[in-house]
Order: structure tokens, then sequence, then C-alpha cells
């Protein structure tokens, strides 16, 4: 499996580096750009649709690998693996279209459910079962798993897209996590998601050759909501197969779009503006007014998506031998961090500072105290 495994991952990455140069002039004769404004940090037209290059370097792999695969795989494993192709490409389709034509939201999201219902129904995958911290673990009922999966299949999908604001960073911080959840599913023993996460993970890395900054092209919806679809699926086997992942193992790898998205909508609350009103409050647009340059930014945020996908693998090492402390220590840490980091960095406004002015209060209380003494 390891020659399967490598030759797949080299084969991606080859296949990424010749196909997003062809897709760069697919996207330019058909119109599918990204024309610069406010918002946005490119000032000049640039090309989308560079997640065809993602899926179709995989997909491709794929194909040449099935012949190659173990005999082994469950009828369970090999329904996955057909979902994924099935939803996957609808996906990818649903992102194509929106680069070409912008489609409408609404419409997006009613694919998006019909995507994770054709998954849920037609595939039979589903939560099966949930490890919560500081209890055992148990199965799920399918009123509560088929809502839940479906739910967590679109919120996931969408992750992604949320934080696809500079050269490279969706595209990196997408390989950080699809490259946490293969060493889990290495430790784990799950050989199927390790080889779709190696193909994934090659094939992101031949498209962020021309993706980083300065950008050649955009990933685009086709590229953005096609890893969010993969990291939603490559977690929900996890829940699936491995009873032992806790529930807040998939949360803690998608937590860099995670918490700028619940930031987000904290700030424009507060700020009493409507929740999903697009504004520069974001992670990369607040790093970027501290005076980070460019890559700067996109490293930072590597480094914290990186951060979080070593909170994940020590949480779900530590549910495999029902370690709860652990999981209450990296909860604890994660937040921590995560309150700190969004005060300093001003997440959720640039006066919104609580527990550093409370920190700030105690020092000079402390100083008052020695002084008087």
């Amino acid at each position: 499996m390891w020659m399967i495994y490598t030759i797949g991952f080299i084969v991606t990455i080859v296949l990424a580096l010749g196909l997003t140069p062809l897709v760069k002039k697919f996207a330019f004769k058909v119109g599918a750009v990204d024309v610069p404004n406010a918002r946005k940090v490119h000032t000049k037209i640039m090309p989308r649709l560079g997640g065809l290059g993602i899926y179709l370097s995989f997909i491709i792999a794929l194909f040449l690998l099935l012949p190659f695969l173990p005999d082994t795989l469950t009828v369970r494993e090999v329904n996955f693996v057909k979902a994924f192709l099935v939803g996957g490409s609808m996906i990818v389709l649903l992102g194509a279209l929106d680069d070409r034509f912008d489609l409408p939201a609404k419409l997006k999201f009613i694919i998006q459910i019909a995507t994770a219902c054709v998954v849920v129904y037609g595939f039979d995958i589903r939560i099966e079962f949930a490890n919560i911290p500081f209890h055992t673990y148990s199965s799920v009922e399918s009123w509560i798993a088929i809502p839940f999966t479906i739910l967590w299949i679109v919120g996931v999908t969408n992750a992604i897209n949320l934080i696809d604001g500079l050269d490279g960073l969706a595209a990196g911080v997408s390989a950080i996590a699809i490259g946490t959840i293969a060493v889990m599913a290495f430790i784990m023993g799950n050989t199927i998601v390790v080889l779709l996460c190696l193909l994934l993970l090659g094939s992101i890395l031949g498209f962020l050759y021309f993706n980083f900054h300065p950008a050649k092209i955009f990933m685009g919806d086709s590229g953005a909501l096609f890893l969010g679809f993969c990291l939603a699926m490559l977690s929900l086997l996890g829940f699936k197969q491995v009873a032992i992942v806790s529930f807040l193992t998939p949360l803690i790898l998608i937590g860099v779009p995670l918490s700028d998205t619940l930031f987000a909508i904290l700030r424009r609350w507060m700020q009493k503006k409507p929740i999903f009103s697009p504004d520069k409050g974001h992670l990369h647009h607040c790093l970027r007014e501290l005076g980070f340059s460019h890559r700067q930014t996109v490293l930072i945020i590597y480094g914290i998506a990186a951060f979080f996908g070593v909170l994940a693998i020590i949480q779900s090492s530590a549910a495999m031998y029902n370690a709860n402390w652990v999981t209450f220590v990296v909860i604890c840490v994660m937040m921590f961090f995560l309150q700190i980091g969004a005060e300093v960095i001003g997440l959720i406004g640039k006066t919104k500072r609580p527990v550093l002015n409370f920190i700030a209060r105690l020092r000079m209380k402390v100083s008052e105290e020695r002084g008087s003494k």
C-alpha cells in the first residue's frame, strides 16, 4: 500500500502542475473571471475555476489507482468512495457554474442540500457513532443522524469558502487540514482515508504552485466548495468507521474558518449589522491592517491552522484511550488562544477586548499592591 500511496501522491502533483495552466486558459475563454472591487485584494482580472485542476488531478489519479487497491475494502468503504465521487462531482459542477455565472445564494444552498441528501440516502453515509467528551460513545438514532449529517456536509462545504480571501490561503489551510486527517487515519489504520487524503493533498500542492502569492489563478467556488465537501466527507468516515473519534475532532480541524465565521457573526451582531452582510473584518483583513504583508498574513494563518491540526491529533489520540482530561485541556487551550488572538487581532472589534483589559487591570492592581508595600 505504501507504494500506491507514494505513486498516487506524486501523480496528483504532476497532474495538477500540468492541468492547472490548461484550466487557466479555459477560464479566460469561457469568462470565468474574478473582477476586482472594494472588498477584494487583487487589482486585476483573475481567472477562476482553479478547483477544476484540483478535482481533475484527484479523479484521474484515483481511477488510475483503483485496479491496484486491495480487495479487503468493506461495503461501507466502497459506498463511501462512490458517494465521495458522485457528491464531489456535483459540488464541483455547482462551483464551476457559480464561477462563471455567479449563481444566486439560495440556488447554491438548495443544490448543496440536494447533494448531501444524495450522499445520505443514496449511499447510506451518515453519522452512526459519536463519542462526546466525558461520555461513552453510543449509536446515534436515525432521526438525529440524518439531519445532522446533512447539516454537517452543507456547513463544512461552505466553511472553506469563507476564508478564500488571499492568494493561497484557502488551498493551504485545506491542505493542512487534509494532511492532519491523513495522520489521524494512519494512526487508526484507515487505509482508504489515507489514500484519499494523499491524493487530495498532492492535487492541492500542485495547484498551490500557481495559487500562492502572487497568484496566477484563483480556485474559485469550484475549488473552495469541493475542498470543503472533501473535509466534510473525510470526517464523516471517521465518525462512521471509528467510533472512538470524538465529536470535537472535525470541529478542531476546521478551526480557522469556523472561528472566523463565529467571530464574524458576533462582530456583526454587536455592531447591529445583518449577520450575512460582507465586511472587511475577517482574520486575513485584520492581519493585513496590522501591517503584515500578503505572504506573511497567509503564512501566519497557515501556522494557526497547523496549531489546530496538532490539537486535533492530540485530542483524537486521547479519545482512543478515553483520556477525557486531555480533551478538557485541549478545549481550554483552544478557547484561551482563540479569545486572546481575536482580541489582539481585532476580530470582534477594535475596542472589544474584555480578557486583555481584565489582564491589564489585574497587572495594574498587582503593581499597585507591590508599590504600597
